[in-house]
């Protein structure tokens, strides 16, 4: 079936390279609690309602296990709720500065137009902080058609498909056979499998490969070799459909 729509993530897909505006407000969230996360604590979720994302943080075992010792109980909601209002309060201060678009997205997405193609994005972000990306971004020369947060559906956001059906009334698309769901972060990919859309994992810049751009281009090539492995497999085993170096791969899957 002929491509209608590619539907792409913001952090970590087509803006903020490696997907740190997110991991350091909630690093920062939770330091101020007294428990500091490990970046691989902080990534695991990456990609759902930030709200979720919280709350699977909680239930893993250290953090958990720290919360308990530090204040002498389990955690409960009104805990997650306390450390999501810090989060938001950071995000809200820094997305400014991790708005810019990634390597390759602005010169794709006018040749995906070309092609008659649409533009589509889903979101982690709440819709306050779209407020302030979107504007950035299309200031940098990346706007897409539309975008949805899971503000839009109720708050309920990743891995439910939700926001990309928003997308598909929203663009007009005839069969969610025709999309395309682009992100970098497991919830993506489960995000585009739930709706029944071809599923496809950017690794460089990505939330899972988790580096600078300065960092990744630091890597001997054996070493980035090794990282896109990691990241791949992790890609897969969440069940995409493909995994693309970055993001004119999406170009080669279309002609394909």
């Amino acid at each position: 079936m002929k491509t209608e729509a590619v539907i792409f993530d913001w952090a970590g897909t087509t803006v903020d390279y490696g997907c740190f505006a997110p991991v350091a407000a909630f690093i920062k969230a939770f330091e101020e609690f007294g428990i500091t996360p490990e970046v691989e604590e902080v990534r695991a979720p990456m990609g759902m309602l930030k709200w979720n994302h919280i709350k699977e943080m909680f239930s893993m075992e250290r953090i958990s296990n720290e919360w308990e010792r530090i204040y002498g109980r389990k955690w409960n909601d009104g805990d997650v709720d306390a450390v999501y209002e810090k989060s938001e309060k950071a995000i809200i201060e820094s997305v400014v500065n991790y708005s810019e678009p990634k390597p390759y997205v602005i010169e794709v997405t006018e040749k995906l137009r070309q092609k008659g193609i649409k533009i589509g994005s889903t979101t982690g972000y709440t819709d306050e902080m779209m407020s302030i990306v979107v504007p950035k971004a299309e200031s940098l020369g990346y706007s897409p058609d539309c975008w949805f947060s899971p503000n839009s559906v109720n708050n309920i956001g990743r891995p439910y498909p939700y926001m990309i059906f928003e997308n598909l009334k929203k663009l007009g698309i005839s069969s969610v056979k025709a999309v395309i769901k682009v992100g970098d972060t497991v919830s993506d990919i489960k995000e585009g499998k739930n709706a029944g859309a071809v599923s496809v994992g950017v690794i460089e810049g990505s939330s899972v490969m988790g580096l600078t751009k300065e960092e990744y281009d630091k890597l001997t090539e054996g070493e980035k070799a090794e990282a896109k492995e990691r990241a791949k497999e992790k890609f897969i085993s969440a069940g995409a459909d493909y995994v693309i170096d970055d993001i004119r791969g999406i170009l080669d899957l279309i002609e394909e």
